[in-house]
């Protein structure tokens, strides 16, 4: 059996795809809301980071941008998979989010205890949500943690305003109830923004559902 290639040592995308192949080790969803200011991305899906593909589906619902770039393999997805983000420059996602002024990336991390790390440059939306989460009990974190995400090519950092916001998830969060309610926290909070027109939130049967 051939050794797998380590994806933390490829430099970018077209590294990546000389080792693994859509279709066979990953698959890429791109759903495009033309009109929205906002792309929620899982750089790291499937079975990469797990549960991070239906948080981002659940607070994009019908009316966000959403990618997912989703490992598929048998085993060794976050191995063969995980692309740095400052490194994840596969050229669907950035021909999407390059049009939307608010990106917000969905990662996943370990962890026993719920929390949301979050990073970005977007300082205005991070506080915004940051807020948000706390009012809905949920435990964020903005400083002091090891995921700032400040580097000007992280992904969540290249939409049409160069700044972002990330979103790294505990593995204890991931796996909770409370991703429904963190789901549903950050979509109505997002539909609220003065740029988006106020839709209803999602539900626990959306969640559920993706």
């Amino acid at each position: 059996m051939n050794e797998i290639a380590d994806a933390k040592h490829f430099r970018n995308f077209s590294e990546l795809s000389r080792h693994q192949h859509r279709g066979r080790d990953f698959e890429i969803t791109i759903r495009r809301k033309p009109g929205s200011p906002i792309a929620i991305v899982a750089p790291h899906g499937g079975g990469i980071e797990d549960g991070t593909s239906q948080i981002a589906r659940a607070i994009a619902g019908h009316d966000f941008n959403l990618y997912l770039f989703e490992g598929i393999r048998s085993s060794s997805n976050y191995h063969a998979l995980h692309l740095t983000s400052h490194r994840f420059d596969e050229p669907e996602c950035l021909s999407l989010i390059k049009h939307c002024p608010f990106v917000i990336t969905i990662h996943g991390c370990g962890g026993a205890d719920d929390c949301v790390f979050l990073g970005g440059l977007d300082q205005e939306l991070k506080l915004h949500l940051t807020q948000a989460l706390k009012r809905a009990h949920l435990p964020a974190q903005t400083e002091g943690h090891r995921f700032p995400a400040i580097n000007p090519l992280n992904i969540c950092n290249r939409g049409a305003s160069n700044k972002g916001v990330q979103l790294e998830i505990t593995h204890a969060l991931r796996r909770d109830f409370g991703a429904v309610r963190l789901a549903a926290t950050l979509r109505h909070t997002l539909l609220s923004l003065p740029i988006v027109k106020a839709k209803p939130a999602v539900t626990q049967h959306q969640y559920a559902g993706t």
